[in-house]
């Protein structure tokens, strides 16, 4: 048992060491990010022996794992840990390392105040058992969060300049283009080009969008297809009225990029000419409106289809209301009675938590297939726009069940069928 300079046995405070590194980039190396913030923090744990101090063995490290959501294995098990009474105090190299987003801070803060458990940042000088070091740390964070949306912020503006300046800013590639692998702009591919024509031409001379599908079909004709760095196929599916109304729509045929309902000239080469697009622009526009499924996703409802209620099983549909100048976005359940009867749930609130869901899993070791599907847009695919993210989350999203009386969330991906738990806000 440690001893004061008083030679009076103190009870030791055991300190767990909790460490996390955002991407696996350099974790295969003998000596880590990761070894660098245990040692860190071991060091601080020494300097404080006098008060009783002792490193726990165990490691928490989460290599690979974002600090935005709380869906981290070492972290869930430091947590089991502290709930089991077998931890005084948590020592982490920096605050950010335990978590970057402020509401999920002071969840893991009141987890610790609940079992009389101290936070201590070694490099930052908080500590958490003092009134000073609480504020503290809950301003930092405030600032932490700040900064994070304000790189969120430009990260969606310098997408909004690239875009009028008719650059590609990434998504799926349309059929007719390939993506220039030194440039990252669109250029033409010759064959898929020439298919494209004959579509818009076949449209303009049938004049009905049921009639060009049935050609389509019976040439066997595909939408686009492309190979992956592993030389594995994708794509390439049975058009549908939906898939064929998105290509005779897409302004970016005519050598345009459209943002915002404005439009602006493109790097990439044009394929269809002015005539033709307005012939089929024309013959769309008389087609009754029912007759044309509706474009992508029109009110961003981004789980439109995919979420359901986990009391009765029926789909929860999207809907919005509109209050003192704002909309809000939700998803109601249609159910006629029962307990779930009308009950809504904030659409930003559950997006939100099905992306970071995705976004943890596409970190982990076994998510190369949530990397591949969402690779096409980006590194910063969190801040496309949501008809960008519609066909890369139904690629992997079978289905989302919400429990109202839990507020937990589950998602089954198609790959595996997988599932993920997260609790609702």
């Amino acid at each position: 048992m440690p001893e004061s300079d008083n030679n009076v046995v103190l009870r030791p405070v055991r300190c767990a060491i909790y460490t996390r590194k955002s991407s696996e980039e350099g974790l295969e190396k003998e000596f880590n990010s990761l070894d660098a913030q245990r040692e860190a923090a071991e060091a601080y744990i020494r300097s404080q022996h006098t008060a009783g101090w002792v490193a726990l063995p165990e490691a928490y490290n989460d290599g690979g794992f974002t600090g935005a959501n709380m869906e981290r294995p070492a972290l869930s098990k430091l947590l089991s840990e502290i709930e089991a009474g077998r931890v005084d105090c948590c020592v982490v190299y920096k605050i950010d390392r335990l978590s970057r987003s402020l509401l999920d801070f002071a969840r893991i803060i009141g987890k610790f105040e609940k079992h009389g458990v101290t936070f201590v940042s070694v490099t930052q000088q908080f500590d958490t058992s003092t009134p000073v070091g609480r504020l503290t740390l809950h301003i930092l964070l405030s600032f932490a969060q700040f900064e994070r949306e304000i790189i969120s912020e430009r990260t969606r503006d310098k997408k909004a300049a690239a875009k009028r300046k008719g650059k590609w800013t990434g998504g799926y590639v349309p059929l007719g283009y390939d993506l220039d692998v030194h440039g990252g702009r669109l250029v033409v591919n010759p064959e898929e080009a020439e298919r494209v024509r004959a579509i818009f031409e076949l449209f303009a001379k049938l004049r009905t969008l049921d009639a060009t599908l049935a050609e389509l079909q019976q040439r066997g004709w595909t939408t686009k297809s492309w190979i992956t760095e592993k030389d594995k196929a994708h794509g390439g599916t049975v058009f549908t009225l939906a898939s064929l109304t998105r290509l005779l729509t897409n302004e970016l045929y005519t050598g345009l990029v459209s943002y915002r309902g404005q439009s602006y000239r493109g790097e990439h080469q044009r394929m269809i000419d002015q005539r033709l697009w307005k012939r089929v622009k024309d013959t769309l526009a008389k087609i009754r409106p029912a007759a044309i499924p509706k474009e992508r996703n029109k009110n961003g409802a981004l789980l439109k289809g995919l979420l359901y209620c986990g009391g009765c099983g029926k789909p929860m549909s999207p809907t919005c209301t509109v209050r003192g100048g704002c909309r809000y976005r939700y998803y109601v359940c249609r159910t006629g009675s029962g307990p779930c009867y009308r009950q809504s749930l904030p659409a930003p609130v559950i997006e939100t938590a099905v992306l970071e869901q995705l976004e943890s899993l596409a970190r982990q070791p076994g998510g190369k297939h949530v990397r591949k599907h969402l690779k096409p847009l980006g590194p910063e695919w969190r801040s496309s726009a949501p008809a960008d993210l519609i066909e890369p989350v139904r690629s992997l999203i079978e289905r989302i069940s919400y429990d109202g009386a839990s507020r937990a969330v589950t998602i089954r991906f198609r790959a595996n069928g997988e599932k993920l738990h997260a609790n609702g806000q």
